[in-house]
């Protein structure tokens, strides 16, 4: 993705300092070449802006999407920041035409969560400083197949501490089924909860 702040200075973007994004690398070599690798909180993958990496002219990426699990503490934290961002929104179901901004899964932004609050299906948008455009998109459980088998991983303590809220309210709910007594088990119900809801399985009762 091109970084037209990168173009014009010889210090790295403040990016890292809004976003809150760290910064790996920043280096530069022959005929006028320049790298800079970000990398989102908690993100496996990273970021690279720089010049005469792409030809591409400087917000022209637009759609670029950041999973996180908790869509309005994402977006309040970007907000603190004194990042512009969106309010949340979810599509119309699969419509595909409309005045809005063009985002992949439609173009009709209704505000406001999904009502289900269901995985892939509430946003928030956001520009950065070249006018890219990017995209928050909730997801709390990943569809089978897209979570590797063998173990359940997070990637910040945000992340884990909105499974285990989403948990405790299901335990709650478990708990009134059950008498409204306390469940001394609560702990291995809780494992059981978040490590199916990551990986896509039936939901314990």
């Amino acid at each position: 993705m091109p970084a037209k702040n990168a173009n014009e200075t010889t210090r790295a973007p403040a990016i890292d300092m809004t976003l809150g994004w760290r910064l790996d690398a920043d280096f530069a070599g022959p005929d006028d070449y320049r790298v800079i690798q970000y990398t989102p909180p908690g993100s496996p993958s990273s970021v690279i802006f720089g010049k005469n990496v792409t030809a591409a002219a400087p917000g022209s990426a637009q759609g670029l999407y950041l999973i996180v699990s908790d869509i309005e503490a994402a977006r309040n934290d970007l907000r603190d920041r004194g990042v512009e961002v969106s309010e949340v929104f979810h599509a119309e179901g699969d419509v595909h035409t409309g005045p809005d901004e063009p985002y992949l899964f439609g173009r009709r932004r209704i505000s406001g969560l999904d009502p289900a609050r269901t995985s892939y299906r509430s946003y928030v948008s956001f520009r950065d400083p070249d006018g890219n455009g990017w995209l928050f998109q909730e997801i709390t459980a990943r569809l089978p197949g897209r979570v590797e088998p063998a173990g359940t991983t997070f990637t910040s303590s945000t992340e884990l501490a909105s499974a285990l809220r989403r948990a405790s309210a299901a335990h709650g709910e478990h708990e009134k089924r059950n008498g409204g007594q306390h469940d001394a088990n609560w702990p291995d119900w809780y494992a059981d909860y978040i490590a199916r809801e990551q990986a896509g399985q039936p939901l314990p009762a």
